[in-house]
Parts: structure tokens; sequence; C-alpha cells
């Protein structure tokens, strides 16, 4: 009988072509996997032809399923080969790393977690010194990297790096295990021995299973687990010590199916603890293990040339050289990573790190992803998802896609509601940004796949087996937790392009009994705009908008009603608020285009303008509003306009009623030179210290104009004679009565009143005229 025990690297080419290699040698009678014994089950995919890395077992608790792990594997895993060598050979292979059953049996709820943390920063508080934290944070790093101590004495700074030479790009594996196996069991027994339960556990779980296997009469056993366990599966303690160790513990129920993954989810910036820094680069070493750096260099250039900039053949070679001539220096056989990124830096990039960032996004990590077998058993939600992403030819994809959907094609349309729908159940798979024109038929989505989507769609599960089913439901449920009346008209805004009538009336209906209840009228401004842009959405996704128009309306007959009060009394920062939602609501009135309505907003508006004590700036809001819509206009406009900047009793009043008017644009300024006049006489007319008090508040009326109406705006002050006033030397009107007397004939025969009996005749200081 003999066990072989083979310490890999989790990810690592050359471990996985080694580990290939030793297989095929040893023919073993059994494997076993550092992996979760619930997967046993999925291995029998494992020769599936659609079943294509990388791809992970995802593992959870069913009635938790946000309590979930992944075990991912890639073409160049280890594991991943010893399984695929088992489904080519026949040869029977299962996972012996310690239950997942037991490991989330073992986890400790949020809550205790929490409590665990209070007492932790107590002790802190009671006195952990410095000193000591010190020590137990550089007991962590020791076992977070244990491969440095190795690197550092080989010349390396880092294990990683010292790792990859030493074996990935090595192609002898004869002698190799055995090297790992010795490196490891100097580490262990030079390092403070690990103090972790789950270790001790997971490690005596794994002897068990080597135990077994003798038992069910294997003879040649093939053990693959990650390096660091290696010793303690070969110097095995008696088994009573590991049955003691295992005894009572608890258990839970857990599920597994394989997903896709991505190589973005391999490396260690995605949180993965396992993880690699580029597993583009290892698949590489994987598919061309004899390459110089050419076929590399070839496929940077290829990046380069996709993305328009030049790059030529010498380029290649000379980079390849450059990074022969660095490994060279280095004392190294073969160029790796390094020296190539160092050579592409200097010769394809001309020293522009930025370029460099295109090569590690496209090469080093790249987007790949995975495919899993339809026919996986999968929960009924995350199947139904899959079977509707087939149907409308949504492929998850690693990378980003631009997606363009015209609403008037039916596939189109399908997929927008579908995307929608994961929106509500928090699944971002796809991103709505803006799309420019007009009409609302179009919709620009940018989709990128996550692996932890599955996760979210598992745990979605609860509410239904289809993504409709499960959308109404968790609606329903939203709105009934919902707690004020902006949630659930967000919730209304959702729902409609998601084409679920049955959520949509639950909502409504949510919503009008919240808006009966409240008395909080800026509630109602804020939450009206967004059910009327619901309601345009009623021809293109083919809904019944009639049904909010009932509850629009009367929340539009609330706010006029409630309206005029809150802006009495009102601070600065509550009138620009107010101010806002005037402008939102007269836009949404105007996109309703009902007249009754209209004319019922318009008469809430010469309320709020007419009643004394409304906040100024409202006021003049107000007034610009019923000027934009022309109900008021002319003398009418312009006496309301006089009333405001002379009988306001304060400049700073009459400076906040004409900012309230102007906001926003100073166009009518420039077209109306009897507002003008008026204007530039009551700026004219304050005096010196009231004006420098103003300036600050004028600066801030003036400074919403655009660049060109300032610009007019100023040329226009500097004109002489700009507005009809001017005065004399000594403060009286500079009026020319000569002139005047001298027209007054002109005007009279255009009257028709020079020759009628009775009419009066013009007295002038000067002369009788007629």
């Amino acid at each position: 009988m003999s066990i072989h025990v083979l310490g890999i690297r989790h990810h690592g080419p050359g471990s996985a072509r080694n580990v290939k290699a030793f297989l095929e040698q040893s023919r073993p009678d059994i494997v076993l996997v550092e992996g979760p014994p619930e997967g046993d089950e999925l291995l029998r995919w494992a020769a599936h032809s659609e079943l294509k890395p990388p791809v992970a077992i995802l593992a959870y608790r069913p009635d938790k399923p946000q309590r979930a792990v992944f075990y991912p594997f890639a073409e160049f895993s280890p594991e991943w080969q010893a399984i695929q060598y088992g489904a080519r050979q026949n040869v029977p292979v299962r996972f012996m790393d310690l239950p997942l059953s037991h490991r989330f049996a073992l986890d400790k709820d949020e809550d205790k977690k929490e409590t665990e943390k209070k007492e932790t920063d107590e002790k802190e508080d009671d006195g952990i010194t410095s000193a000591a934290l010190s020590n137990a944070e550089a007991s962590i790093e020791e076992y977070r990297d244990p491969l440095k101590y190795l690197a550092v004495a080989a010349g390396f700074d880092d294990g990683e790096r010292w790792w990859e030479y030493m074996f990935e790009q090595r192609m002898d594996h004869q002698g190799t295990f055995e090297a790992v196996h010795e490196a490891m069991r100097a580490l262990r027994s030079e390092l403070p021995e690990k103090k972790e339960v789950v270790e001790k556990l997971r490690e005596a779980h794994m002897r068990k299973m080597i135990r077994q296997a003798e038992k069910d009469g294997f003879a040649n056993i093939v053990v693959i687990c990650g390096a660091w366990h290696a010793p303690a599966l070969t110097d095995m303690p008696k088994a009573k010590e590991d049955a003691d160790l295992l005894k009572g513990l608890a258990k839970v129920k857990v599920e597994t199916t394989w997903i896709p993954w991505t190589y973005n989810r391999l490396t260690y910036a995605s949180g993965y603890g396992a993880g690699i820094n580029s597993p583009g680069w290892y698949s590489h070493l994987w598919h061309y293990p004899l390459d110089n750096g050419v076929q590399w260099m070839a496929k940077v250039a290829q990046v380069f040339r996709n993305h328009e900039m030049d790059t030529s053949v010498a380029h290649i070679i000379e980079a390849v050289r450059l990074a022969e001539a660095l490994s060279s220096l280095r004392g190294i056989s073969k160029s790796g990573l390094a020296e190539l990124n160092e050579a592409t830096l200097a010769v394809l990039c001309n020293g522009d790190d930025i370029l460099l960032e295109l090569i590690r996004d496209a090469l080093i990590v790249s987007d790949t992803i995975g495919a899993v077998p339809a026919e996986i058993p999968k929960p009924p939600l995350l199947q139904d998802v899959e079977r509707t992403q087939k149907k409308l030819r949504l492929p998850a994809e690693a990378g980003n896609k631009d997606l363009l959907l015209d609403l008037r094609e039916e596939l189109h349309l399908e997929r927008s509601i579908f995307l929608h729908r994961l929106q509500l159940l928090g699944v971002t798979w796809g991103h709505l940004a803006h799309v420019r024109g007009k009409g609302t038929f179009k919709e620009q989505w940018q989709l990128r796949w996550e692996p932890e989507y599955s996760i979210l769609i598992i745990e979605k599960g609860s509410w239904g087996n289809t993504l409709e089913e499960a959308v109404i439901h968790y609606v329903a449920h939203e709105a009934q937790e919902a707690t004020s009346l902006g949630q659930v008209c967000d919730l209304l805004a959702k729902v409609i392009p998601s084409d679920l009538p049955e959520a949509a009336e639950t909502l409504i209906n949510s919503i009008n009994n919240l808006a009966a209840a409240t008395g909080d009228v800026m509630q109602l401004l804020e939450v009206l705009p967004s059910l009327v842009s619901v309601s345009r959405y009623g021809n293109v996704r083919q809904t019944d908008e009639t049904m909010l128009l009932g509850i629009v309306n009367s929340m539009i007959a609330r706010i006029c009603v409630s309206l005029p009060p809150a802006c009495v009394a009102v601070d600065d920062d509550a009138a620009q608020k107010i101010t806002e939602h005037l402008y939102q609501l007269s836009e949404s009135i105007a996109l309703l285009n009902q007249a009754e309505q209209r004319e019922e907003w318009h008469e809430t508006l010469r309320v709020i303008c007419d009643n004394v004590n409304t906040a100024p700036l409202v006021a003049g809001y107000s007034t610009r509003l019923l000027a934009d819509a022309k109900v008021m206009e002319g003398n009418v406009l312009a006496d309301r306009f006089h009333f405001a900047l002379t009988l306001a009793g304060t400049p700073s009043v009459a400076a906040s009623w004409m900012e309230g008017f102007l906001k926003g644009s100073g166009t009518i300024l420039l077209l109306d030179e009897r507002l003008w006049t008026l204007v530039n006489d009551w700026v004219r007319g304050i005096r010196e210290e009231d004006f420098i008090a103003l300036l600050p508040l004028l600066r801030r009326t003036f400074s919403q104009f655009t660049h060109a109406e300032r610009r007019k705006i100023g040329e226009k002050a500097k004109r002489p004679g700009s507005g009809h006033v001017t005065a004399n030397a000594s403060g009286e009107d500079a009026v020319d009565h000569e002139r005047g007397i001298a027209s007054l004939p002109v005007v009279m025969q255009l009257l028709g009143l020079k020759n009628k009996p009775g009419a009066p005749t013009p007295i002038t200081p000067e002369a009788n005229i007629v």
C-alpha cells in the first residue's frame, strides 16, 4: 500500500502540470482532493463537454442562502487536472476537506460576532498593550505568506514571485513534491503553531479520509492538498486523536452546484484568499509552457493594435530581447511576467504606466468566464434566470458589454423587462446609462456579470420559483415594510418598466393610502414628478397608464390646497428647496397636458405670489412661472414687478424676490425693455450702504445666468440712456420740454382730436398750440 501526498499551489500551472504527469505515471486507485465532500456528487459532471473552466462549486445553506462559499477551479488548477484525470481514467475522486455542514455550523451568527467585537474593544481599552497587538498582527502576517521566508533566503523579495520561478515555470516534476514537502515541514517546525480550531479540524478530517480510503481497499492513494498541509497528512497522529477532535461537531444542511467563474475573481484583488495575481498569465503558462516570451509579446502587440496603437514586429523582437537580458542579469533561466512587463513598459509603452494597464486588464488578468451545463441541478429561480438569459441571447460575460435597446422591438423590450426585474431583486448585472436623443423608446445598458449574483438569485428564491413570481412577492414585501411615500414611489418607478401590473397595483394602493394619510405637502412634491415620469412609459411598455392618473390628479389637488400656506414664514434654504419643487411640478403638469389641471395650478401660483407673507424668493419664482406660461404678461407683469421692487419694505426683500423671478435665466431681462428698466432703476436707486449689503445676494442671482447672458446684460447696462429715466446734474429729471411740445400736434392728430367740438386744448408753459 502506498500513499503519495502532493503539496501544490492552488491555481498554479506548474503544479497542475506536475500533478497531471505524476498521476499519469503512478496510475493511482483513488485520488483525494482538498475540497468540500458535499461536492462529491458534482464530480459526475466533470467529463461533460459543456463544463468549461473557470468554474466554481457554490455551496450554501438552503435556509440561509447568504451563507455561502465558492470553490473555484481554472484549467491550470492542480485540483481540476486531478478531477479531469479521474473522469478520463474512471478513477474515483473524493473531496477530503472538513465538510461544510460542520464549518457552517461552526460559524458564529452576526449577533454573536457583534458581542465578541464589543468585548474585544473593551479588553483593548482595559490594557492590551500595543506591543501585544503588534505581535498578534505579526503572527497573522507570518501565516499570510510563509513562503516569504524561503523567498528571502533565495534572494527574492516576494514569495509569490519566488514560487512562480521555482515551480510554476519548471518543466521537470521529478523531485518537486519532495522538495515542497521538505520546505513546508521546515516552515511548520520553525513558525509558531497555528491556534485556529478550524485549521486543526480540517487537517484531522483530511487524515480521516485517507484512513477511510485505506479501509475501502484502495492500495495506491494520491492525496492532493495545499502545500502547507502536506506534512500534517504525512506524519499522522493516532486515529483516535483525530476522532476525538472531530467528535460531536454540529451540522447544518448544505447544497451545492456548479456556477461559471471568472479570471478576475481568481485574483487577490477580488478578495479571494487563495487568489493569484495574474490568472491570464498563468493560463498562458499552461497552454504555452515552452514560450520564451515571443508568443506573449505577440498577444501584447495585438492588444495595442486593437486600440489603434502602432506596434511593429521590431517592437516585439526588441521587447523579447530586453526581457531575456533582464533575466540574465537577475540570474534567472527564463523570462517571467516581471521581466516581460518591464520590457513592455520600456519598448512598447514608452515608459507610460497607464498603457501597461491595458495589458493587465486584457492579458495578465483577462475577462475569461467559464460555462456550466444547463441541466446541472440548481435552485428553481436560478434555473429560470439562466433559461431566460439563453432565450433572450444574453449570456453572462465577465467583461463590460454595452447593450442599446430599442423598446419598440419585441426582443429588446423583453430584454429590458428582464434586466429591470433583476434590478428589483438587487441583481445589478445591468446598469442603466443615459441615452442621448428624444423619446423614451431607447435604453442604454452596461452589462458585467459577477459570480456572486448567483448567490443573490438563490437567496431571493424564497420569494418564488420564477423571476416574475419572485419579483411580485418581493415587491409586495418591500411595500409593506416601507415607511415613507418616497420609498414606495421609487419602487413603483422600478416596477413599471418591469411589466408587473399586479405589483404596480399593489404599490399604487400603498401610495394612495400613504398620500391620504400624510399632511406633509413637501413629501407629495418630492414624489409627484417621479409618478408623472412613470406614466410616460405607457405607450412604449404597453402598460395601462390610466391606472396612475387617478392618484396623480388626487395628489395634485392636495398640493394645490396645501402649498400656499407652506410657502409662508420659511427660511432661505427651505425657500430654495420649494422653488425646485415648483419647477418640477410645473414641468410635470405641462407633461400631463390637462387644461383643467393647468388652470388649477396657475391659480395656486397666483395665490402664492399675491400673499404678502409668502417668502419673497418663492413669490418671485411663482410670478416667473406665471410669466413663462403667459398667464401674467404685459402691464400686469410690469405692475407686479414694480410693486415687488418698490413696495417690498426693505432692499433685501426686493433682492430676494428678484432672485426668484430671474432664477435660471436672464433672457427675460434682455427681451422685455419695461422689466429691464424697472430692474435697472431699482439697482441704481439702492443706497450705497444697502448695495454693499445686497451685493452677495445680487451676485448669486446673476451667477445663475449663462456666460452669454451675463455678457449681454453687462453690455446693455453700460450703454448710455439704458433705462427710460435719466437725471441731470441738479437731480431734476432731464426732460426736453421743447421737443415734447413740438410733438403734441402730431399726437393729437393721430388721436383724432384736432377739430372735434369739445376737444381739449393743450396748455403748455410755452405756448397755446392748436
